[in-house]
């Protein structure tokens, strides 16, 4: 797992987002596309979120049993462990943190199986980093802490459209 801070040259360093925010709220994203891990940790640090970014399920798994996370943002098709699987982990351990799926292919089966996985949202990729950042506050915005159970948020419908900052 990686911390990333924006230098002063605007590049991403391996240390924790740190932006004005009273007080920061923590995201962990777990995709295993480098370039992606980067960039949401990019986008998400503007606003002042402090992001922290695994590269596999198993990975997201340990950073989520020694912190407390606001947020989790997962692809599913993850290697070791996948987005499905870590969010049954995450609720089989009674953790309510809220989870965005932001997926190429989004895992309609296990979306309909019992029990629920309780996701907050679903992202289909590509989409729009604006998007992105909509979904991240509505979903922050319904819940107090890291751990209280949480549902979608409001007239919330997956996307389908490109990836753009």
């Amino acid at each position: 797992m990686k911390d990333y801070e924006l230098s002063q040259a605007g590049e991403l360093a391996g240390a924790s987002v740190q932006c004005p925010a009273n007080p920061p709220q923590r995201i962990l994203v777990v995709d295993d596309d480098s370039d992606l891990r980067l960039l949401y940790a990019e986008v998400l640090a503007r606003p002042g979120y402090r992001v922290d970014a695994a590269e596999d399920g198993v990975a997201g798994w340990e950073a989520l049993q020694v912190n407390n996370y606001n947020l989790l943002i997962t692809e599913n098709s993850l290697p070791k462990l996948t987005g499905v699987e870590l969010v049954r982990k995450l609720r089989s351990a009674r953790m309510a943190v809220p989870v965005v799926m932001a997926a190429v292919r989004l895992p309609t089966l296990e979306l309909v199986q019992k029990p629920p996985l309780q996701l907050a949202a679903l992202l289909s990729k590509p989409f729009y980093i604006s998007e992105l950042l909509q979904t991240v506050r509505a979903v922050l915005r319904a819940t107090d802490s890291p751990r209280e159970q949480l549902a979608a948020p409001p007239n919330w419908q997956p996307s389908a459209v490109g990836l753009r900052l």
